[in-house]
């Protein structure tokens, strides 16, 4: 079998970047899907040891285990960083599963599932024919299941299943309706960067959930559906993608699902995006110009690369010091991110940033969210947290506010105790405030209430 270097990545939302010791990845596209196999017993008694090695400190052991490209790959006290970092950046790890046996691409993997306040993590290991781990990754996983609380008798509102599109490629959803007589006034959600569930679950915080319950008990319909890139990964991995596929597509097939629903009102359906759907907010509006209105919730205001090595450098200086691996890492991904102004249509996505298709830099920097806004006939809400570090008020909001601040069809809206999530916090975000549980502001629900009840024909 082709020996696998290693290779650490985790993927969540906006919410980081890949980062040395500190640090976590935008992520887009789920990992490689893997499917359940036998597995070697040889394979399983070296991969517990690697990770009971790991668990108690002992580093240098864990590392003898591995191959010498593995051992030149975590030197220098990397794999003690990177395993030590999990639960600063995480939350404390609550369960690592037994290993269980996988494949990945015909490729035997074993697998256990780290368990974090933030997020699970896969730990996959491959072992090669002399017994040595030769690959080791940590990729996003599926955190437990968590019954469902039932709706009080009293919520005012009742939740329905609501499938978005048809066939093999159907995205399951909740509609979240008002009691009473309709039609509704309704609202699409549409998530940010990474494969999100319908709720865009982010540890234990649930911002989609939230804005759901909270607007269909003021009266407005909700429609929130599973993330094409969690719900059909396999569509992507060898698909020359742009962010269409990734997100608009699916958006724009929902507003048209609604306008066909008798218990929603067609002139009174709005699309709510966060960060990244923010930012596609208005090309969603393009190509369903039936909408009443748009709200965004964090929009992005520039050209993604930019905003990414923002990220990096903002986590990298956190703790007041920006050390050579750190360095270099801001170096890789800077020369990635500049290199997209001219990055060729044939250009192998192995080296663009992040491992995206080619096409999906070359359509987004072409994309300029303000500009296709100010065509737009439909009234806008722009919503920004103040403690927001991944989309920010100085770098993002500014801009909105600079465009549209004399524009009665645009309202703005800054809450300066909100984080990305719309979570009120204290000092200064990062990652592992993700890990805390909260609620969607109040406020924002409010705003958005009110913005569209104001926006009623």
């Amino acid at each position: 079998m082709r020996r696998i270097h290693v290779f650490l990545l985790v993927a969540v939302c906006l919410v980081g970047v890949f980062f040395s010791a500190r640090w976590l990845m935008l992520g887009v596209l789920a990992p490689p899907p893997a499917v359940a196999a036998d597995a070697d017993p040889d394979h399983l008694r070296i991969g517990n040891a690697f990770l009971d090695d790991l668990d108690a400190g002992r580093y240098q052991e864990a590392l003898a285990r591995t191959t010498v490209e593995v051992q030149a790959g975590l030197a220098d006290g990397k794999l003690q960083k990177i395993w030590e970092a999990l639960p600063e950046q995480l939350g404390a790890r609550k369960t690592r599963t037994p290993l269980r046996g996988e494949s990945i691409k015909g490729a035997p993997v074993v697998t256990s599932t780290l368990v974090f306040g933030l997020m699970a993590l896969d730990a996959r290991i491959v072992v090669d024919e002399d017994g040595r781990i030769s690959g080791f990754w940590l990729v996003p996983g599926t955190m437990p299941a968590e019954p469902s609380e039932p709706l009080s008798s009293d919520a005012g509102f009742s939740e329905n299943d609501f499938a978005v599109g048809d066939g093999a490629r159907t995205l399951l959803g909740s509609l979240s309706l008002p009691k009473g007589d309709g039609p509704f006034a309704a609202i699409v959600l549409v998530h940010g960067s990474g494969p999100h569930d319908r709720d865009e679950s982010i540890g234990p915080n649930k911002p989609f959930r939230d804005l759901a319950h909270g607007l269909a008990a003021r009266g407005i319909a909700v429609l929130r559906y599973e993330k094409r890139t969690k719900a059909h990964p396999e569509e992507f991995a060898a698909m020359d993608f742009t962010v269409d596929a990734e997100t608009v597509d699916d958006a724009v097939a929902a507003v048209a699902q609604l306008r066909a629903d008798p218990r929603i009102d067609p002139a009174r359906i709005f699309v709510a995006g966060h960060s990244l759907g923010a930012m596609m907010a208005p090309r969603i509006a393009q190509r369903a110009p039936e909408l009443a209105g748009l709200i965004l919730l964090a929009p992005t205001a520039r050209q993604l690369q930019d905003v990414v090595l923002e990220q990096v450098q903002y986590l990298a200086a956190s703790d007041g010091e920006i050390d050579a691996q750190e360095q270099a890492g801001i170096d890789e991904i800077a020369r990635k991110a500049a290199a997209v102004a001219t990055l060729p249509e044939d250009t192998p996505a192995a080296q663009t940033l992040f491992g995206l298709p080619a096409r999906y830099w070359i359509d987004l920097r072409a994309y300029d969210p303000i500009a296709v806004a100010r065509t737009l006939p439909q009234p806008i809400l722009v919503v920004q947290g103040g403690r927001d570090y991944q989309v920010t008020a100085d770098g993002d909001f500014a801009r909105w506010q600079a465009a549209f601040g004399d524009d009665p069809r645009v309202r703005l809206e800054l809450f300066p105790t909100l984080n990305h999530l719309m979570i009120a916090g204290a000092g200064a975000s990062l990652p592992k405030e993700y890990a805390l549980e909260g609620q969607v502001d109040a406020g924002v629900i409010d705003a958005i209430a009110g913005f569209v009840g104001a926006s009623q024909p």
